[in-house]
């Protein structure tokens, strides 16, 4: 009789959790830079959880160490429902094998809510960049071996410029940026030669006009810019595909979390929410709690076998 009592006091107090949820405003951080990808995508799921939950989601821009200075911040605070991360493959799967140490583990650390969407990364050149697609710019690099330079600003554009040394054989000088936006603007200046930009950036440039695409990291063309080839058709083989997704830190009340996965699901199936993602260049690629946490432990292994391929030195 205690232990059915105690059973239905604990339902009753994860029913009344889940319904008051929340009561004040909520932290969601970003770990990279305002105007990055990943910020893009925050404001549009915090503007969702803002107008359905009746709380100010405030979004929070903490770059720095391929995002694991804010990962190891979201990893150490209440677990409450208070505080959450949209994160990306970088904090929460490939930064593992990165990095020779972490301050959190990416798993156990941390209270899966939902994958949000996947994007891929475009090479991005200055107009009056010599090569003019993908065959030249290897051909390019080849006779100018360690000349030419390039910036990243997230594992998925660390990741795919080591895959494109390797795949490519080519060598040229890696440049590490706090986000992919600071990458683009010395591209833009001439600073480095090219970038990986995730199609989000990279398509705004060409629209603008002031950077030319030159090939995409996924396995095929992308709809959104049906005009640039795919490296995997210079190099067969070739595909790197990043995510984004909603965590918060572990042991967030279970009633916290299917009521902030119910929403957002309801959210990510908005016609309006996937136009707003598609000219982000994004995917709405959804999935709940148990799913996520699965898919996460696999792209931790996926990264891992990317970078040793790739013959990236954990830091």
């Amino acid at each position: 009789m205690k232990l059915l009592l105690s059973l239905i006091v604990a339902l009753a107090a994860f029913s009344v959790q889940g319904q008051t949820y929340p009561a004040k405003p909520v932290r969601l951080v970003v770990p990279f830079p305002a105007g990055s990808a990943t910020d893009q995508i925050a404001r549009v799921i915090g503007q969702q959880l803002q107008e359905s939950l009746g709380q100010p989601f405030v979004v929070e821009n903490k770059p720095g160490a391929q995002g694991s200075i804010a990962a190891t911040e979201v990893a150490r605070s209440a677990p409450d429902g208070y505080t959450m991360m949209v994160t990306t493959n970088t904090p929460q799967a490939a930064n593992v094998s990165l990095f020779k140490k972490l301050n959190y583990d990416p798993v156990k650390d941390f209270s899966p809510i939902a994958r949000l969407g996947t994007i891929s990364f475009m090479i991005m050149v200055r107009p009056d960049f010599p090569a003019k697609n993908l065959k030249e710019l290897l051909n390019h690099a080849r006779a100018n071996p360690g000349k030419l330079s390039a910036g990243y600003g997230s594992a998925g554009s660390q990741v795919s410029q080591a895959m494109l040394r390797s795949m490519g054989k080519i060598d040229f000088i890696d440049v590490p940026y706090k986000g992919l936006p600071q990458a683009i603007t010395d591209v833009l200046g001439g600073q480095i030669s090219f970038t990986f930009a995730d199609l989000a950036n990279a398509l705004a440039q060409i629209k603008g006009g002031k950077l030319r695409g030159i090939a995409v990291t996924s396995q095929k063309r992308s709809a959104l810019a049906p005009e640039v080839p795919a490296i995997a058709e210079e190099l067969p083989g070739y595909e790197l595909i990043a995510w984004f997704a909603l965590v918060a830190p572990a042991r967030t009340p279970p009633a916290v979390v299917a009521r902030v996965h119910d929403v957002t699901a309801k959210a990510l199936a908005k016609p309006e929410v996937k136009a707003r993602f598609d000219s982000l260049g994004t995917d709405v690629a959804p999935m709940n709690p148990e799913q996520l946490a699965a898919f996460i432990r696999s792209e931790i292994a996926k990264f891992a076998k990317l970078a040793k391929e790739a013959g990236i030195q954990p830091e």
